[in-house]
């Protein structure tokens, strides 16, 4: 890198609460000016990952980690670390406050009780999983609670938010970054199998839309694989996985809250806690509770989608794009622990409940 800093750097820290400052210049803001190389650069990037997937009927956000990847020796250019930091940070947050726009308190609620305490059981699963093999094969519990919050909750945009709240301390850019890559395979595959073990079970419509809203990663993914199978089914994934989406802010409190009291045991017992709702979730639920006591326009809420999409695929193309492929291929398969345990226990609770509860 010409910037001096060490292939084990990133080009940002991040605090306990998710606000991200630049680890050299923290009082320094870019000028728009400075924006534009990176911006511009991962902005082309996105557009032919957007024609890719449209074209060939492949995964978005796995064709745009593809190309980042493909494209990371444009990051060896300082003038592109401002554009490529700013869609990391600021435009991953306000594409997840976007997600708002999607879900409303009136769909949570007509789940009834049983699937929800249902779909609650499924996240604590594929939180343990994760966790549980992340430690079993040598990964540290931060590096689980990515995975298995990511795989809980909607796959990449809440891996992009729990990172901002774990930082780079605690979880290596080369770790976070094969997540995301974990988190993208997992959910296509998660696609073309579920409907089928479904129709195999000759599940019912109420029991195969649980099973893939509650455990498929990604929220179209998850959406469209209840859509194969039959439209009550797709209905009812699509309230199953809007609910997981409502529950992100919840999650990334208590991950707050839990880094935040380790902190302070590291830290002695004089130390102060200290907590605060990363800002860009308080925006989250303030959009969630305006577009559930407020009419929004169908325009305005098709939109919202369009521009969070755009976001989240600008910033995961810009963070593939800052990664140092040799670290990848030098952490091993063990580093995809974490996600392969979040999988495999959130679709046998899933299908476990599904099939007895459901």
């Amino acid at each position: 890198m010409k910037s001096g800093k060490s292939p084990h750097e990133s080009y940002y820290m991040g605090d306990l609460f998710g606000e991200l400052a630049y680890a050299d210049e923290v009082e320094t803001k870019p000028t728009i000016t400075a924006l534009v190389p990176g911006l511009l650069i991962a902005g082309i990037a996105a557009m032919a990952a957007a024609f890719l997937s449209a074209t060939y009927s492949f995964p978005l956000m796995l064709a745009g980690l593809l190309l980042g990847f493909s494209m990371s020796f444009v990051a060896q250019d300082a003038r592109t670390h401002a554009g490529f930091d700013f869609a990391s940070r600021t435009l991953l947050r306000v594409g997840i406050v976007l997600l708002g726009l999607q879900v409303t308190l009136g769909q949570i609620m007509e789940m009834g009780l049983t699937p929800f305490a249902a779909l609650i059981a499924v996240m604590v699963a594929a939180l343990l999983g994760a966790v549980l093999f992340a430690r079993l094969l040598g990964e540290s519990r931060e590096a689980g609670i990515l995975a298995g919050g990511a795989t809980a909750i909607c796959g990449i945009s809440a891996a992009l938010a729990l990172y901002g709240v774990i930082g780079d301390k605690r979880i290596s850019h080369t770790q976070f970054t094969i997540t995301l890559v974990g988190i993208t395979i997992a959910s296509a595959i998660a696609l073309t199998t579920y409907p089928l073990v479904a129709t195999w079970l000759s599940l019912s419509d109420e029991q195969a839309g649980f099973l893939t809203g509650a455990a498929i990663h990604d929220v179209a993914q998850a959406i469209g694989g209840g859509y194969a199978i039959s439209d009550e089914a797709g209905t009812v994934a699509a309230v199953v996985k809007l609910a997981r989406v409502a529950l992100l802010a919840p999650l990334v409190a208590l991950l707050a809250l839990f880094l935040a009291a380790k902190a302070k045991g590291e830290a002695g017992a004089a130390a102060r806690p200290r907590f605060a709702m990363p800002g860009f979730i308080l925006l989250f639920l303030a959009v969630l509770a305006v577009n559930s006591f407020v009419p929004v326009p169908e325009q305005i809420t098709s939109s919202g989608l369009i521009a969070s999409k755009a976001m989240l695929l600008i910033a995961v193309i810009s963070t593939a794009m800052r990664s140092e492929l040799g670290l990848i291929m030098q952490a091993g398969w063990r580093t995809f622990a974490p996600v392969i345990g979040a999988t495999l226990t959130s679709f046998a609770a899933a299908l476990a409940l599904a099939y007895f509860l459901i």
